[in-house]
């Protein structure tokens, strides 16, 4: 795959939004590595870099205040879709995520709004079961402490 068009598709709420400012660092069959300004500036969040984990279902975030500053890594669960004849990525949110704070706290988040879209039929079962598989499997390295090693690829580029 040759640095494909982004896009980052959310179940709630339903948006597929095309990542056109996010710049590839990185890309082969592995991982894509990106590094973005936020969309949305928030209070704190400004910018930070993403590497695609293509293999294992999962995107790590490193996010930066404005002042350079770690705010936090931030994990999203999500299911890739490749359309080779578009060379098109998109990144679909399966809403679970995991931050981790910079004193090691680590925080499962929206486990509550996978099971609101589940009852609302906005997602299939064997998509939760994904999601709850490839979130198992990210807390079991976090947990291990081999987290160092996923960090490693965002590391590596700065």
């Amino acid at each position: 795959m040759t640095n494909p068009i982004l896009y980052r598709k959310r179940i709630m709420p339903d948006e597929c939004i095309l990542l056109k400012d996010d710049i590839i660092v990185t890309c082969n069959d592995e991982v894509i590595i990106t590094k973005w300004n936020a969309l949305k500036p928030k209070k704190d969040l400004h910018h930070g870099y993403s590497c695609y984990f293509l293999k294992q279902g999962f995107k790590v975030s490193k996010f930066y205040r404005e002042d350079g500053s770690l705010l936090y890594w931030y994990c999203d669960i999500v299911e890739y879709i490749y359309d080779e004849a578009k060379n098109t990525l998109t990144s679909l949110d399966l809403l679970a995520d995991v931050i981790i704070y910079p004193d090691g706290f680590v925080k499962v988040v929206d486990l509550d709004e996978l099971v609101i879209a589940l009852d609302k039929e906005l997602v299939q079962s064997d998509l939760v079961k994904k999601c709850l598989f490839r979130l198992n499997h990210l807390l079991q390295i976090i947990y291990a402490g081999k987290f160092s090693a996923l960090q490693k690829y965002i590391e590596d580029i700065l």
